[in-house]
């Protein structure tokens, strides 16, 4: 596989899987999407802006931190890490102790995987606030890495 084959890096679910972060003012940017049935629209255009926005800054895009949270089978929230505060984009922080979980596969086991988080908190002890998805990869680079993660992240 070739470098310029690969956009998304390469990603190592031990560093993610069934972890507590302790975020403190972790900086992201956000964009709201259009979805029909939970599929989100222009999600391409929106990665396309948003990194757009991070390079005109002179910033990072830090470590491929794409989180989604879906509001309703019509919207969804997009929210990529960064290292500083960039002009012209939405900037937020979160803040708390999250729990994350590391799942392989195929996306139509999503319903079984969000079972099986919100199972995975509460025998941690733990209560489940808002949920976030962070698809690691795009199709085109979990199809040549051979792996298809999905990291569920809860604050809790």
């Amino acid at each position: 596989m070739k470098d310029e084959d690969v956009c998304c890096p390469r990603f190592d679910p031990i560093i993610w899987d069934n972890k507590l972060l302790e975020w403190n003012n972790k900086k992201f940017i956000t964009t709201k999407l259009a979805s029909f049935f939970y599929i989100p629209i222009g999600f391409g255009k929106a990665m396309t802006k948003l990194t757009k926005c991070i390079d005109n800054a002179g910033a990072n895009f830090e470590d491929a931190l794409c989180l989604s949270n879906t509001t309703s089978k019509w919207n969804m929230n997009l929210y990529l890490a960064v290292n500083k505060e960039i002009p012209g984009a939405k900037n937020l922080t979160l803040s708390g102790n999250f729990y994350s979980k590391v799942y392989e596969g195929s996306y139509k086991n999503i319903g079984k995987w969000m079972e099986d988080f919100s199972n995975a908190i509460k025998e941690n002890g733990y209560e489940q606030k808002k949920i976030y998805m962070w698809y690691t990869t795009c199709p085109k680079c979990a199809k040549k890495y051979g792996k298809n993660y999905v990291v569920f992240i809860s604050k809790i």
